[in-house]
């Protein structure tokens, strides 16, 4: 099965079309590949799972967090099971970290153990030991839920049904000292906790020397010489009465179970006096209980009492009244390009136009346990107002409206209403520069040295021949671009268009169309070629996050230069966020001083006017924050360029001599004519391996 990519979101298309090869390849099983698609859908990053090594169940919970906006980085890692990832991803969501206990080797029902404690606030680990496993942590965290002396049996000496047998013992208070021996077994503990509970001296039968077997037969007969010794039988005191209720869910839940034993009646005042004794007042189930009783429903767990648990209130919410999901990823053609022509590129919006309204968080409702205790209630969460430009909040704090006539985008939860001018004729030398502080909407097409500036976006309804677009934002041509190399496009983002003949392009973001021929392009970003049709034909292309096409040069050999990865524009990049870095550490370095004078001026007892306090140290933190923000910049693009060489460049048709291709300066000249292949490094070279 094949995934055709290249209608991945613009803003996450690098990533993704990174994973375009991987979701191709033939390790994936039906199931992976459908957790990629539904991440695609579902506009995340699915380049953290599309991995041949995990299996789709790992997937879903990647994704399942993705989708939940969880840092899947904890967890994202082949070596944990399924169950491993969903305890991490449920903790995550409770604000519950688990690492430190994943570093102790915890796994799988362990951690669900140990996130129910957790979650329920009991002191785990001050018992846990590294060489526990599930079942033992579980009776251990019963006893702390039931608010039982656990020392008697939290330790890793006992077997998990041993620790059961002691537990039971303490439930109904019985001197567990006298069969607390991780040398008996635990069938032995049991014939043990059963004689105290007859309230037989069991001092006959407890030595180790004896078998199980042995102490149940002890027992017994001990059981007939009571009660051939009593002249007048009291059918009340040889009555059986064995019976256990346990408190689960953090106080909320109250569970009773009679074992099967013979002779074992168990009344209803029997378990009332019990409840009465645990202070269990709140929330019994009489007719459960009636029930069980009449019906002798021995050896199943039957709820008796449950609580109301608290009821956390909704979290705060936005109500958009514009359009948020805009198919900003063109329609795919039959041949396999994209359809630039009929993509919808932007939402308009009039001055005062409602644009969102917020809904505020509501409060939480307390429940009440099985003690008749409140407990308290989260409120929900509220969330952050919008930031953003182009918009005012009402005086109700919660409308927002818009401040103009312009275009309407929400990137990164950030609302931006910038100025669209629209142009509804062709723009040529005659029409005069256009600079534009906002978009600009051309309907016609750009002729003989049409000039256009803009801070946003500039979109092109029709063709663009000899021209030069300047543009802060995105630059698309619905149809496309044809001159003869006197047509100049610079954007500080994507670059896209159905073909661009002997173009210019500069651009910090994707370069996308169905067809490029000898055109110039530089971009810190992908050149993306679609289509069965489509090929990179002649030109230099110089494209640091790799380049994707269907078909490279041609069989007439026309010569076609490719630079990917670490080139000379990366270099000029890496040298500016340098240049960037030393004068914002010359700007920190003099207000550090000046910090240092203010300082050692308080230090003598004089004053310092609080405005210039509240400068040098707002000063300081603007300054860090930027220095923070640029070394980020800097890594991520050094990151995300490491992650393109895994398949800098990649042919889905055919690619011909002719060709050269630079991988991170490392040259590569094509003689002959290659079918679906893949240009990468191995050993400083460059090789070429089979798509």
């Amino acid at each position: 099965m094949v995934m055709d990519m290249s209608d991945l979101d613009s803003n996450k298309g690098q990533q993704q079309e990174v994973q375009f090869s991987m979701t191709e390849n033939a390790e994936y099983q039906k199931e992976q590949i459908q957790e990629i698609k539904l991440g695609r859908e579902q506009g995340l990053d699915i380049s953290l799972y599309a991995n041949p090594e995990f299996n789709w169940m790992q997937m879903e919970q990647i994704r399942t967090g993705l989708k939940d906006k969880m840092d899947v980085s904890l967890y994202a890692n082949p070596s944990y099971s399924y169950e491993t990832m969903r305890q991490i991803r449920l903790a995550l969501h409770s604000g519950i970290d688990l690492t430190p206990y994943l570093d102790r080797g915890f796994a799988d029902d362990d951690l669900e153990e140990i996130r129910q404690s957790v979650l329920n606030d009991l002191p785990l680990d001050r018992w846990l030991t590294d060489d526990m496993c599930a079942p033992q942590i579980h009776e251990i965290r019963i006893g702390l839920c039931e608010q039982l002396d656990i020392s008697s049996y939290a330790n890793v000496k006992y077997n998990w049904m041993q620790m059961q047998e002691i537990r039971l013992g303490l439930e109904k208070k019985l001197d567990v000292s006298i069969y607390a021996n991780h040398l008996y077994s635990h069938f032995q503990m049991k014939e043990i906790r059963l004689g105290l509970e007859g309230g037989l001296d069991v001092s006959s039968y407890c030595e180790l020397i004896h078998s199980a077997t042995d102490m149940r037969e002890k027992r017994l007969s001990l059981i007939n010489e009571k009660t051939a010794k009593a002249e007048e039988p009291d059918l009340d005191s040889m009555r059986k009465c064995e019976f256990s209720i346990s408190i689960e869910d953090n106080g909320n839940k109250a569970f009773a179970y009679i074992p099967w034993i013979p002779g074992n009646v168990v009344t209803l005042e029997d378990i009332r006096k019990d409840l009465e004794r645990r202070e269990i007042v709140f929330g019994v189930n009489w007719e459960a209980i009636s029930d069980m009783i009449d019906k002798r429903r021995m050896n199943e767990k039957v709820l008796i009492a449950e609580g109301i648990p608290p009821k956390k209130g909704g979290n705060g919410w936005f109500e958009f009244f514009v359009r948020l999901d805009l198919p900003r990823i063109p329609a795919p053609l039959p041949d396999g390009g994209v359809d630039y022509v009929n993509i919808e590129a932007f939402e308009m919006v009039d001055e005062d136009e409602k644009i969102a309204v917020y809904h505020p968080a509501e409060k939480g409702v307390s429940g009440t346990n099985i003690f008749g205790e409140s407990i308290h209630a989260e409120n929900g969460a509220e969330k952050k107002p919008l930031r953003g430009e182009g918009f005012v909040i009402a005086p109700d704090g919660v409308t927002y409206l818009s401040k103009m006539n312009g275009k309407f985008e929400f990137r990164d939860g950030r609302i931006i209403i910038t100025n669209m001018l629209t142009v509804r004729e062709d723009v040529t030398a005659v029409t005069g520069k256009l600079e534009v502080d906002g978009s600009v909407y051309v309907i016609g097409s750009i002729y003989s040295g049409g000039y256009i500036k803009a801070t946003g976006d500039i979109i092109i309804e029709h063709n663009v021949e000899t021209a030069r677009l300047v543009a802060g934002g995105n630059v698309m041509i619905k149809k496309g671009s044809c001159s003869k190399h006197d047509c100049f496009i610079d954007a500080g983002g994507e670059v896209s268009g159905s073909f661009f003949e002997a173009a210019n392009i500069n651009a910090k973001g994707n370069v996308k169309a169905n067809y490029i021929m000898n055109s110039d392009i530089n971009t810190l970003g992908k050149v993306i070629v679609s289509g069965s049709k489509g090929v990179l034909l002649g030109g230099k292309i110089c494209a640091v996050m790799g380049v994707d096409t269907y078909n490279l040069g041609n069989d007439t050999h026309i010569k076609t230069y490719l630079e990917v990865g670490r080139n000379e524009l990366y270099t000029k990049e890496q040298e500016k966020f340098a240049a960037q870095r030393g004068l914002i550490l010359a700007e920190l370095s003099s207000l550090e001083k000046a910090w240092e004078r203010v300082r050692r001026i308080l230090a003598a007892g004089k004053e310092v006017p609080k405005e210039t306090l509240r400068k040098v140290r707002a000063g300081m933190v603007a300054r860090n924050n930027e220095l923070a923000e640029l070394d980020a910049e800097a890594a991520k693009l050094a990151n995300m360029t490491d992650q393109a060489m895994k398949a800098p460049v990649c042919v889905r048709g055919s690619a011909y001599g002719g060709s050269d291709v630079t991988i991170n300066a490392i040259k590569y000249t094509l003689t002959s004519e290659v079918h679906r292949a893949v240009f990468k490094l191995r050993n400083a070279q460059v090789v070429i391996v089979a798509l």
